[in-house]
């Protein structure tokens, strides 16, 4: 891997992790609370792609469609924070599985609320 000027060693040699993290700022490892609200915020935004048609457009996008919708983009949306989340800290030492329970739980809960009262 060529580097920057003023990153590693003088000779021909590959980088270093330390030279990898200077010269990228943050570990990914640490990502978790920015991957954590990324998460959050696409999950969110499927509710408000939804709930424009549960309000907005009622005759052209039904109900149960748009729960169905929901629901399926969810859990999709939950494998890949869990992914990312887990690829993001193979090989290290930290473990997220105490805030990605809590997250996952969380939405779990308020997608089920959002199903069984919204649109009906």
């Amino acid at each position: 891997m060529t580097l920057p000027k003023g990153f590693g060693s003088g000779g021909g040699g590959g980088a270093g992790s330390a030279d990898v993290e200077r010269m990228i700022g943050r570990r990914v490892e640490n990502m978790t609370g920015l991957i954590t609200v990324a998460y959050v915020a696409a999950w969110l935004a499927t509710f408000g792609g939804t709930a424009a048609g549960y309000f907005i457009y009622p005759w052209a996008y039904p109900t149960n469609s748009g729960h169905y919708a929901f629901i399926v983009l969810t859990i999709i949306e939950s494998i890949g924070y869990i992914f990312c989340v887990k690829v993001s800290q193979e090989g290290s030492r930290k473990s997220s599985n105490g805030l990605m329970t809590v997250v996952i739980a969380s939405v779990f809960v308020l997608t089920l609320y959002i199903s069984i009262f919204v649109g009906f």
